[in-house]
């Protein structure tokens, strides 16, 4: 499960390869028919083997054992949390046809309750989203529409993790950051890592600690102190015309309490409309792109 969530984000960024707006087709990228725009050649992926083996070495020294141990920290703490809440801001970046970075924001609301219960919200200039899991069941409501899905996904948050990825195409706010193990999804396949000190985000000092991998780089900010939470977390698609990147950034960090049930049970809305989950795709206030958006072919 852990490779797969943090698949789940890596893919996510991939779409920022192929996506244009309007409602032309991408443009040719330079590489061989059939293969992905996020994919190296053979020569570039013969090229770039000694630069990963030389890369290698990186992952130990002061710098790198120190950026484990305060990853390893907060990795820790997260999972001794029952339960979390906080509120995100998210930029995902696309890159159009003619090459033109563009940001997408959204913001949003987490409510987890380990280990199988959370509530999310997310809301941009497009979409306007909620979702509910009770362990059971995952019901996903788009409020612009007022119509929902829900489909049976019995098991822990990792789980539904995974399954709103492979069934529903969907990502779940903050995936990486809201495992049960943190550490082993995000050190996957890392072959750089460094502690480059301090950083403040949003008046905080944190921990500031980058790190590469084989088709991303990513960096956190975690706070300092005896609460080790997130404060901000960047992937870049480094392999990609225009390095689009995702970030994200948390605010309102709460932990303990307990909350009421009601909190992880889905009532719909007067009026809503009940859609199969298999016709998930119309219900476009849960798109991570707006209608004048589309994905690209294969390049």
């Amino acid at each position: 499960m852990k490779k797969k969530s943090r698949a789940s984000v890596v893919s996510a960024l991939a779409l920022a390869l192929v996506i244009c707006p309007g409602l032309s087709s991408c443009s040719k990228a330079q590489k061989a028919p059939g293969q992905n725009a996020a994919e190296p050649s053979t020569s570039e992926e013969a090229a770039t083997e000694p630069a990963a083996s030389a890369q290698g070495a990186t992952t130990t020294g002061q710098s790198a054992e120190n950026a484990k141990a305060l990853l390893k920290a907060m990795s820790d703490y997260l999972a001794a949390q029952k339960t979390i809440s906080m509120g995100f801001d998210s930029i995902f970046e696309v890159v159009s046809k003619d090459h033109q970075k563009l940001q997408l924001a959204t913001s949003g609301t987490v409510e987890l309750s380990r280990p199988d219960k959370i509530h999310t919200t997310r809301k941009s200039g497009f979409s306007d989203t909620e979702m509910i899991f009770d362990g059971k069941t995952v019901s996903i409501l788009g409020k612009g529409q007022n119509a929902y899905v829900q489909a049976d996904a019995p098991g822990t948050v990792d789980n539904l993790i995974d399954q709103l990825r492979d069934k529903f195409h969907r990502q779940l706010p903050g995936a990486d950051l809201l495992q049960s193990d943190v550490y082993d999804g995000l050190m996957e396949d890392v072959t750089d890592i460094k502690d480059l000190g301090s950083g403040v985000i949003n008046g905080q000092e944190c921990d500031h600690l980058a790190f590469r991998a084989k088709d991303t780089d990513w960096q956190i900010w975690i706070h300092q102190g005896a609460n080790p939470y997130p404060c901000r977390y960047v992937i870049t698609s480094k392999g990609v015309d225009q390095a689009p990147q995702f970030t994200l950034e948390v605010r309102d960090w709460k932990v303990g309490g307990s909350p009421g049930a009601s909190d992880f049970t889905f009532v719909a809305p007067a009026g809503a409309k009940k859609l199969d989950a298999k016709d998930i795709e119309s219900l476009k206030d849960t798109s991570d792109l707006p209608d004048n958006y589309k994905i690209g072919a294969t390049q």
